[in-house]
């Protein structure tokens, strides 16, 4: 009697099973909405215009980053191993004391204190002249693309000329103007310089920027009652984040990497660190030392290296956001 009982459970259990099976077969077959089966991904083909582009990318790769393998390791050997000829070879006793001697100890001229104090100097210009010329070139370009006053396409033009007129061309009657007001030499007048050459750049960048938005933004805060700064403030400048990140990084490398400009106006209390970097090398008692010079320019390089990998992801999302349309 229990035989049987156990018998027709077992009977009873597989029956639902089937029952269950053919019910989720009848679903499926009936769901529109099953994913269909993967798809292979077609294996890349190696043709000839492949390998050439791929192998013009790894020359090219290797070329820019050959300089830099060069510098990165003569400025870690010592000065008998750059004696023995062997530019490419690895180092045998790597050592950072030519970085050291860069940062804290090389000759600049007649002072032995290393790159460092030109570094601070160049902190305190590009600072100062990056806030300044962002903020003029966001208030013009905001002005130009929303109000609008009379004359505003002369006044576009006549910033624009500014952008191309040669620095070399105009150091001379800028020379004579900061002597005139007591900013030559000084650390106000090299972040004026900085400042004034930096706004047409900056201008033609808010500008292209603020005119692909919608008109109806600026509309609908007129009506609800916002002015000139209220608007920029509130509305407009919360939105300017990704061509704030390209203004930044285009001003900081171009303050940090000038030369001209640092050596004229700057004075010889706030010589910038591309100014130091020159006299570093171009001062040699006895032997050259190719292992400190060589630190010293990577040191110099640092900052827009590091300026690059850090925001490189936020440089190409303002660029296609419309930094540079129009």
């Amino acid at each position: 009697m229990m035989g049987q009982v156990i018998k027709l459970e077992k009977e009873a259990a597989a029956a639902r099973a089937a029952a269950a099976a053919a019910a989720a077969h009848h679903a499926a077959a009936n769901d529109s909405t099953i994913a269909p089966p993967p798809v292979r991904r077609r294996k890349l083909a190696w043709t000839p215009a492949r390998v050439g582009v791929y192998g013009f990318l790894i020359v090219a790769a290797l070329f820019f980053l050959l300089p830099l393998y060069v510098m990165l390791i003569t400025s870690v050997k010592p000065m008998e191993e750059i004696r023995l000829g062997t530019l490419f070879a690895l180092p045998v006793k790597a050592t950072l004391e030519p970085w050291l001697q860069a940062w804290s100890s090389a000759c600049t001229g007649l002072e032995c204190g290393g790159i460092r104090s030109g570094f601070w100097n160049s902190v305190a210009i590009v600072v100062p002249s990056t806030i300044l010329s962002i903020a003029i070139g966001a208030v013009n370009g905001y002005a130009l693309s929303f109000w609008r006053p009379r004359g505003a396409g002369v006044l576009f033009a006549i910033l624009m000329m500014g952008a191309f007129i040669p620095v070399q061309v105009m150091v001379y009657p800028l020379v004579r103007v900061l002597a005139s007001v007591n900013l030559f030499s000084s650390l106000p007048g090299i972040v004026l310089i900085h400042t004034i050459f930096g706004m047409p750049v900056m201008t033609l960048l808010f500008r292209n920027y603020y005119a692909g938005l919608p008109m109806e933004l600026f509309k609908a805060a007129r009506i609800d009652g916002g002015g000139f700064w209220r608007i920029f403030l509130q509305l407009m400048l919360p939105m300017s984040t990704p061509v704030i990140v390209v203004a930044v990084i285009m001003q900081v490398t171009g303050i940090w990497n000038d030369f001209l400009l640092g050596l004229v106006f700057a004075g010889s209390e706030h010589l910038p660190m591309t100014v130091q970097l020159n006299n570093i090398i171009n001062t040699t008692t006895g032997e050259r030392l190719y292992n400190v010079n060589m630190a010293a320019t990577i040191l110099t390089s640092l900052v827009p290296l590091a300026l690059y990998f850090i925001s490189g992801r936020w440089f190409v999302r303002g660029i296609a956001s419309g930094a540079v349309k129009g």
